[in-house]
């Protein structure tokens, strides 16, 4: 196999590889997606593909013992993902995200240098496992943090035109869940009791929800179970 058909083949392998993980960040809307990662994987290998060849062009010798040393251009791309990763990671409200991707980016740059270096093996059983771990596991996350964060909350609210989609929106915007909603009017008092079994963030108490809650208009009593 020549050399030009070899790092051929090395490019397209890492941008394969990187692609299949974007495209997972794509189908979730994520900052960074099916582009970001194939650029970062291809741009990674390259790197490694010339930090290999100035090795092999200035190997050590007696005058210059320490040559050339490809970990060092490689250390470089890992620490330098880091103002990428920072890119996608943003506060929302009382929790964070963006996270996942700025690790997928960690691993997809990773992806790169060992293609980049000639280990296909590693890099493909990487991508299988990082793959399987954001479409699988977050499944898994799902079902277990449902299971935690499962509450019924009572809210006494005026029975007047709008006042419940303006609450949903608020609790929407809060990220919580709404798997059940009940109303029960008293039309003497014009007060409406609106029964909810709700999903919370793991970052969010129940105290944190009531507080918001208490201080929008109309909202008379709060109380979970």
């Amino acid at each position: 196999m020549t050399w030009e058909l070899e790092i051929t083949i090395r490019l397209l392998l890492a941008a394969l590889l990187g692609g299949l993980i974007g495209i997972e960040r794509e189908t979730l809307n994520k900052s960074a997606g099916f582009r970001t990662h194939t650029l970062v994987s291809v741009g990674s290998c390259l790197i490694m593909i010339v930090s290999i060849s100035m090795y092999l062009n200035y190997p050590p010798d007696i005058n210059s013992p320490r040559g050339s040393d490809p970990a060092r251009m490689a250390a470089q791309v890992v620490s330098g993902i880091g103002f990428l990763g920072a890119g996608t990671i943003l506060r929302s409200g009382t929790g964070v995200k963006g996270l996942t991707t700025a690790a997928t980016l960690w691993v997809v740059s990773g992806l790169g240098l060992a293609v980049g270096s000639g280990l296909y093996f590693p890099a493909i059983i990487t991508t299988i496992i990082v793959f399987i771990s954001l479409v699988y596991f977050a499944k898994l996350e799902d079902i277990v943090a449902e299971k935690k964060r499962l509450f019924y909350v009572t809210i006494d609210i005026d029975d007047s035109p709008g006042q419940i989609g303006l609450l949903t929106t608020i609790l929407g915007n809060l990220n919580i869940k709404i798997k059940k909603i009940e109303l029960k009017q008293n039309f003497s008092s014009g007060v409406a009791e609106l029964e909810l079994l709700v999903i919370l963030p793991a970052t969010m108490s129940t105290k944190q929800v009531s507080t918001i809650l208490e201080n929008m208009d109309g909202i008379h009593k709060i109380s979970f179970q």
